[in-house]
């Protein structure tokens, strides 16, 4: 059985390192723990039961944790912090015409930008920003 525990934690090992997923990494540290309980004489049930509870043991450990290290930030850019801003159109908007200018009140640059209704918005209007697609912002009027 020892032979079988240690297939078994490659098997794991090597399904983690390919998904990198914190997927299997619980099963290798279980089958490691089960093939120990084997060199120390354990029967078979005590294996499996050492496999399964290491396992959870591993998962309910470890998870959490590994969960709140790997999870991945997002930091607000400056570009994401004119979405939602008040703009003023300082170039007619015209989106068959691909042209149109606002300035972003907040912070005072200037976005080329496109009418989220497909509607002309002419210079002078007060917008609001809803999105970025690409380097244009796409705008409805307040």
């Amino acid at each position: 059985m020892t032979i079988f525990w240690l297939i078994a934690f490659f098997v794991f090992a090597v399904g983690e390192a390919v998904t990198v997923g914190l997927v299997s990494v619980w099963f290798a540290v279980g089958a490691l723990a089960a093939m120990f309980a084997t060199a120390l004489g354990a029967g078979l049930w005590l294996q499996v039961t050492v496999f399964l509870g290491i396992s959870a043991l591993a998962l309910a450990l470890f998870k959490p944790l590994s969960s709140k290290i790997l999870k991945p930030r997002v930091f607000a850019t400056n570009a994401d912090r004119v979405i939602g801003s008040a703009a003023l159109v300082t170039e007619t908007i015209d989106n068959t015409q691909a042209q149109g200018q606002v300035k972003v009140k907040t912070d005072g640059q200037v976005w080329t930008a496109r009418s989220a209704q497909n509607v002309v918005i002419p210079a002078g209007t007060d917008v609001r920003v809803l999105r970025i697609e690409g380097v244009k912002v796409m705008v409805e009027t307040l």
